[in-house]
Formats: C-alpha cells, sequence, structure tokens
C-alpha cells in the first residue's frame, strides 16, 4: 500500500472516529450536564492517552519556553472548543454542526494569510468568500440574527482554527502525544473543576455505555490523526478530511432520524468544494514554487 493511500485511510477512520464519538455524545441527550460528561469522559481519555503514550515512548516534557507557550495557548483553545462544539451538538442536528466543521480548512488558509504572512491569491480568497457564503446556507440567521447554537458552532470552528494554528507554529521536535496528552489533562482539569457546582446524575447502563464509547473514539480520532501526519503527502491526504460529514449524515440519519434541510445540504457542498478547491490551489503554487527553484 503506497504512503498516500495509507494517509487517506488513516484519514477516514480518523474522521470516522471523531463522528462516532459526537454521537455517542449526543445520543446521551442531555441526560448528563455537559461539565459531568466532559469529567468522565476526560478520565477515562486521559488514562488511555497516558498508558499509550508511556507504552510507545512518546512523552518529553522538556521543551522550549515558546513551544510551552504553545501548548498553553493550544490546550486552552481546545477547551473552548470542547465546550461550544458540544453545547452545539446536543442541540443541533449531527449533520448541521458537523457542516459547519468544514469551514475549517477556509478558515486555517485565512488565518495562516493574515497571522504567519502566508501567501493567499485571489483565487483562494475567492474560495475563502464563496464558502463562507455556503457557511452562512447551513447556519441560515433569521430575522432575529443567528440561533445561539449556530453561534457556539461557530465559537467553535473559531477555537480549533487557533488550535491548529498554535500547533502548526510549535517546532517539528514536540512530540505529538506530550501535546495530546497536556491538551486532554487541561481540558479534565477545566471540567472537572467546573462539575464540582452541578448536580452529577446517576449513570445507567445505557449512559455509561456511551460515555466509555465516546471516550474510546475521540482517543482513536487522536491516535489515528496523529499517525495521519506521518504518512502520505499532506496535499493528497487533507481532502479525505471531508468523509467525516459523511460519517454524520449516515449517523444522523440512522441514529437520531436527522436528515439536512436542501439548503444546509447545498451549503455544505459548497463549503466542501472550496475547500477541496483551496487545498489543490496550496498544491499547485507549491509545485510551482519548487519547480521555479
Amino acid at each position: 500500500m503506497s504512503p498516500n493511500l495509507r494517509g487517506a485511510l488513516l484519514m477516514m477512520v480518523s474522521m470516522a472516529a471523531f463522528t462516532l464519538n459526537d454521537a455517542c455524545i449526543k445520543a446521551t441527550d442531555n441526560a448528563l450536564p455537559l461539565f459531568q460528561l466532559l469529567t468522565l469522559r476526560g478520565i477515562v481519555t486521559t488514562l488511555l492517552t497516558y498508558f499509550l503514550a508511556r507504552r510507545l515512548g512518546a512523552l518529553r516534557f522538556n521543551l522550549s519556553h515558546r513551544d510551552w507557550m504553545l501548548v498553553a495557548l493550544r490546550s486552552a483553545a481546545e477547551i473552548a472548543a470542547a465546550y461550544f462544539f458540544l453545547t452545539a451538538l446536543l442541540n443541533m442536528p449531527l449533520a448541521n454542526v458537523t457542516a459547519v466543521l468544514q469551514v475549517l480548512p477556509l478558515t486555517l488558509t485565512l488565518g495562516a494569510a493574515l497571522f504567519f504572512r502566508d501567501p493567499v491569491g485571489w483565487r483562494r480568497m475567492s474560495a475563502i468568500l464563496v464558502g463562507f457564503a455556503g457557511m452562512l446556507l447551513i447556519v441560515r440567521p433569521g430575522p432575529d440574527g443567528f440561533d445561539i447554537d449556530s453561534l457556539f458552532a461557530l465559537a467553535a470552528v473559531l477555537c480549533v482554527t487557533v488550535r491548529d494554528l498554535a500547533t502548526r507554529r510549535m517546532s517539528v521536535s514536540v512530540p505529538s502525544m506530550t501535546v495530546t496528552l497536556v491538551a486532554s489533562l487541561a481540558v479534565l482539569a477545566f471540567f472537572g473543576i467546573g462539575s464540582i457546582g452541578t448536580d452529577w446524575q446517576p449513570l445507567d447502563m445505557r449512559l455509561s455505555l456511551l460515555v466509555a464509547g465516546a471516550s474510546f473514539f475521540i482517543l482513536g480520532g487522536y491516535l489515528f490523526s496523529v499517525m495521519v501526519m506521518r504518512v502520505g503527502d499532506i496535499s493528497f491526504v487533507a481532502p479525505f478530511r471531508y468523509t467525516g460529514l459523511l460519517w454524520a449524515l449516515a449517523l444522523g440519519w440512522l441514529v437520531f432520524g436527522d436528515w439536512p434541510s436542501d439548503l444546509t445540504m447545498l451549503g455544505a457542498i459548497i463549503v466542501v468544494s472550496t475547500g477541496v478547491f483551496t487545498l489543490y490551489r496550496e498544491r499547485t503554487v507549491k509545485a510551482t514554487s519548487s519547480d521555479r527553484r
């Protein structure tokens, strides 16, 4: 199997794992307070991440001050993203909130241009604007403004953008498992402290299985997403991120009986198309630059 094909399969498995985690969380149907839910998931995920990282010998904490600052920024963004995304997820159809997240390649490209001065030509900038128009078809602001859950989904996109841009600036010597473990500990600490003021609800067998499933799938998503970064050409592998939307559509229909409206589907198609075009243009620009050298 070629590295590109292996990377594409890993990306698809990663997106499946993340979407299955989302489905487990949504299936709790607000039976557990969000802070309790994330604390329980955080305990299991952190322990599994720690033992896996130790087993692989992938932990190293003697990082530079600059890298520690970036790790801290990434962890803070991870906390905020978890809160906003899961709040939206518990109150919106799975496919809708997943479709909003498909704008991430566009926000990352725009963020890299604004903060890192990465060159972005008029074609990619046009694709970004068209993609944002598609995103508006998904969230559809009414006469009174955005629905609060749509605002939470958009806030999650902003937080994930900050998280990924911070990751991009880290030194290549920083182990991915170390970053993952620190982020998991930060999320656990934040929501664990926050859960002290909430009324914890008892878990029956169904809720226990859902929490365990969410913990297992989120770890799988993290692990496979790390493996993706180590094989294949990123410009080839990255478009397979959009398979997460296919998983969300299938699970939303089969498990929750939800199917997006025609406008939402049109918006999702526009966002995905512009995202794929942006990735294609990035690959073309890099190839042209290499040829000139």
